[in-house]
């Protein structure tokens, strides 16, 4: 028959030893001293009270909130993960930096060497451009996936590309080709130039893309930086269905891109193509954006999704809506 009391002192002895180890941090050789123990018994009551499941580990974060609604989002969505980054009340601009430390993070810990990146243009990649700041240099290529558009520091894919490269200390591929061209024609006879077909071709089978997620909606939207439009096209635009912009085409709620014929004349990746990089990693902030990145959701263009916590609020209710009308 088992020695009830000799059980009880052993289990005390473990229980000691637990609290000296895990609450009050010392190292196995002073618990040892302390209890004269040797260091292999003290190792082995640890063992055993970990067996005995007398050690539970609970961690907290301070940001638990945020780490909630990223699971939020991956459970309602087919996306491998999400980061939610603080929201700065009042300042977009300090909430779209918050965005683009936590995605430039998430850059560098998936980048290797050798790897391909292939990125947009857009005011969040050009916050996360500007937030790299790697510990060692990342032998990477990084190439675009649209043409760009003169005249602001986010639409010149080519001057964000060529920044990243340098950031990270790899090299880069430039596409000397406009977003629009001037006909279908011509955009055809352009992806068929072979110094475009070679970025193009590095694009599609990059290891990571980086892109941006556009709003039609309000006067400022970034998609009209891309081509600016008179009121009266942004409202027929809203009358056709059109909510957001993805690799500069305009794309519909479910994500299917619009019959539009501008997106017809586009010297880029067609988002149907994009699923063929190994890893897409989308990055947004503003509420203004909720319906454009739930559309890019629906469309299963994004593995992972990077946003502030008030945009990923508004997109949790963008997708409990859509879920409420089935």
């Amino acid at each position: 028959m088992t020695d009830k009391s000799n059980d009880f002192e052993h289990v005390r002895q473990i229980h000691t030893v637990l609290t000296l180890h895990f609450l009050e941090g010392q190292k196995q050789a002073e618990i040892a001293a302390a209890l004269n123990l040797s260091t292999s018994k003290v190792n082995r009551l640890i063992t055993q009270g970990r067996q005995m499941g007398m050690v539970k580990i609970d961690i907290e974060s301070p940001f638990q909130a945020l780490m909630d609604i990223e699971r939020a989002l991956t459970d309602a969505t087919s996306l491998d993960d999400a980061m939610v980054a603080p929201f700065v009340q009042g300042s977009p601009k300090a909430t779209l930096q918050q965005v683009g430390r936590a995605a430039a993070s998430q850059v560098l810990e998936t980048l290797r060497d050798g790897d391909v990146i292939a990125i947009t243009g857009g005011k969040a990649v050009s916050a996360v451009v500007e937030n790299l700041a790697p510990d060692h240099r990342v032998d990477v290529t990084v190439v675009p996936l649209t043409g760009g558009v003169q005249g602001k520091y986010y639409t010149d894919v080519n001057h964000l590309a060529t920044r990243m490269a340098e950031r990270l200390g790899g090299k880069t591929m430039l596409l000397h080709a406009p977003l629009f061209a001037e006909s279908r024609e011509q955009r055809d006879m352009l992806m068929e130039v072979a110094s475009i077909r070679e970025v193009f071709d590095l694009a599609r089978r990059a290891n990571v893309a980086l892109v941006g997620v556009g709003s039609i909606q309000a006067e400022g939207s970034s998609y009209y930086d891309l081509h600016p439009v008179p009121d009266a096209d942004r409202k027929m635009l809203v009358g056709m269905g059109v909510v957001g912009e993805f690799l500069a085409h305009l794309i519909h709620s479910d994500g299917a891109v619009s019959n539009y014929a501008l997106n017809s004349r586009l010297v880029a990746l067609a988002p149907r193509e994009l699923p063929k990089c190994a890893r897409v990693i989308g990055v947004a902030s503003g509420h203004e954006k909720a319906q454009p990145i739930t559309a890019a959701l629906n469309g299963n263009f994004l593995n992972s999704l990077i946003l502030d916590e008030e945009t990923a609020g508004s997109v949790l209710k963008e997708l409990e809506g859509k879920q409420n009308v089935a």
